[in-house]
């Protein structure tokens, strides 16, 4: 029993691949307080990091992630254009299953990820400010987001090409309890390209 098992694992770690992955963001971050909303713009950003994919049955293959990813969105307030573009640590974890497609395979993921704000900066008025993280009313955005991503892709000689929608579900704004309507929001499509390193 114990050498089955061995077995099995040395198997599972032989099939494991991993790589590079890195892409381009195109987010908005919802943003309203007392019942007005701001009208947020599409800001581009960038993922960066690496992917790993585990085998489980068939077609069926888990695939987290590790990404600096950047977010955020434009505003304009009185004629002024204003932006904010937080950086996040991104674990994004997904169950993915693939077609095969002649020589190629279409695949579908989706899962939750984690966030946990490092970096960024604020810019208005022709100035600029890093952004403070935490969760007080001295802060300007929470750290930590949670929220759940799709998409659909191509493999093409593990050559990865997919389109992916984060959909953040945490409020981000500091000093909130949910007993207010203020709340912030990121909403993101990807467009990326990985490379899985092992056997085809």
């Amino acid at each position: 029993m114990l050498v089955c098992l061995m077995f099995t694992v040395i198997n599972i770690q032989a099939q494991i691949k991993y790589g590079p992955k890195i892409g381009l963001n195109l987010s908005t971050m919802t943003l309203k307080s007392g019942g007005v909303a701001a009208d947020p713009t599409t800001l581009v950003g960038f993922h960066v990091g690496v992917i790993t994919e585990i085998p489980i049955k068939g077609n069926f293959v888990l695939q987290p992630a590790l990404l600096f990813s950047s977010k955020g969105s434009k505003y304009s307030f009185l004629g002024e254009e204003v932006s904010i573009s937080p950086g996040f640590l991104e674990i994004p974890v997904n169950a993915v299953y693939k077609f095969d497609v002649g020589s190629m395979k279409l695949f579908l993921n989706a899962g939750p990820y984690f966030a946990y704000g490092i970096s960024g900066k604020i810019k208005a008025a022709g100035e600029s400010q890093s952004i403070k993280f935490g969760t007080d009313d001295n802060a300007d955005i929470k750290p930590f987001d949670l929220g759940v991503n799709f998409g659909i892709g191509l493999e093409i000689n593990n050559i990865l090409v997919s389109v992916s929608y984060d959909l953040g579900l945490l409020n981000l704004v500091p000093g909130t309890d949910g007993t207010d309507d203020t709340d912030a929001k990121t909403k993101t499509i990807g467009i990326s390209v990985g490379y899985l390193f092992g056997k085809k």
